[in-house]
C-alpha cells in the first residue's frame, strides 16, 4: 500500500477495539484523513501520547481501503500542554477544532488555508498574548470568510449600500440598512460591529483596544452567525458562553 507523509493538526479521537484509536486530522496537503493509531492506548506506545487533540505532529501514514494507518508521529508543536491548563483557553481550542471539522467536511480535499488558520489559532491561544474569546472569534468568522460566507460589514448585505449600517441580520448576510431591514434582527453599537470587522482583517491592536460589552456583543453575533449558515450547532460554544 501506498506510504505518504504530511504534517497535521489532530482534531478528534475516538477509541477502536481494546488498544486502537481512529484519529481525525487536519493536514496540510492531504486535507481531513481519517487514520488508525494501531495500538496507541497501550502504556508501551510509541506515539500514542502525541496523537492527542491539539497537537501538531508530523505523520507517516499508508493508505488503507476505508481508513488510512499511522505507521509513525513526531510532535512539531504539542499546543495542549499550555491549552490544556486554562479553562477559557481550552474550551475555545475545542470549539475551533469542532467548527474545522463541521467546515472541512469533504476528506482528503486540500485545506491549505483552513490549516494554516488553524495553526496560527492554536498558536496565538497557546502564546496567552490576547482574549481568548476574541481569538475564537477571529478563527470563526476568518473560517466562514474561506469557506465563502464572509458577512457584510462594511455595505448592505441586500443592496449594497456602502457606509456603517444600523443592524445586522444573520440570514442576510451581514449588516443591513434601515430600507432593507428585515423584522426581528440585531441592531449592535457600531463598536461591536467595528470589532468583527477588525476580527476579520486580523487588526488585533484595534480589537484589543475594544471594551467587554462590545466584545460580548460580538461573540454572540458571530456565533449566531456561524450556526446559521453551518445549519449544524457547534455543541462547545455553549461552554464558552458559561465561562
Amino acid at each position: 500500500m501506498a506510504l505518504y507523509r504530511d504534517e497535521g493538526v489532530v482534531l478528534r479521537t475516538q477509541n477502536l477495539g481494546e488498544a486502537d484509536r481512529i484519529v481525525t486530522l487536519l493536514t496540510r496537503r492531504t486535507g481531513v484523513v481519517r487514520a488508525v493509531g494501531k495500538g496507541v492506548r497501550r502504556t508501551k506506545s510509541r506515539f500514542g501520547a502525541r496523537l492527542e487533540p491539539f497537537s501538531h505532529v508530523d505523520l507517516q501514514l499508508h493508505t488503507g481501503r476505508a481508513l488510512d494507518v499511522i505507521t509513525q508521529a513526531d510532535t512539531l508543536h504539542a499546543y495542549g500542554e499550555s491549552i490544556v491548563a486554562d479553562y477559557s483557553r481550552y474550551t475555545s481550542a475545542t470549539a475551533m477544532l469542532e467548527t474545522t471539522e463541521k467546515i472541512v467536511v469533504v476528506e482528503k480535499e486540500p485545506a491549505l488555508r483552513h490549516f494554516l488558520l488553524l495553526i496560527g489559532a492554536l498558536r496565538t491561544l497557546g502564546e496567552n498574548t490576547h482574549d481568548p474569546r476574541m481569538v475564537l472569534d477571529a478563527f470563526l468568522v476568518r473560517s466562514l470568510a474561506v469557506a465563502g460566507y464572509a458577512p457584510a460589514l462594511e455595505e448592505c448585505a441586500r443592496c449594497g449600500a456602502r457606509g456603517a449600517q444600523p443592524s445586522f441580520a444573520v440570514h442576510a448576510g451581514g449588516v443591513v440598512c434601515s430600507v432593507c431591514r428585515p423584522h426581528g434582527v440585531a441592531t449592535p453599537a457600531p463598536e461591536t460591529v467595528r470589532l468583527m470587522s477588525a476580527l476579520l482583517r486580523g487588526d488585533w491592536e484595534a480589537a484589543d483596544a475594544s471594551e467587554e460589552r462590545h466584545r460580548n456583543e460580538c461573540s454572540g453575533l458571530v456565533a449566531a452567525y456561524l450556526q446559521w449558515h453551518l445549519e449544524n450547532g457547534i455543541r462547545s460554544l455553549r461552554l464558552v458562553e458559561r465561562a
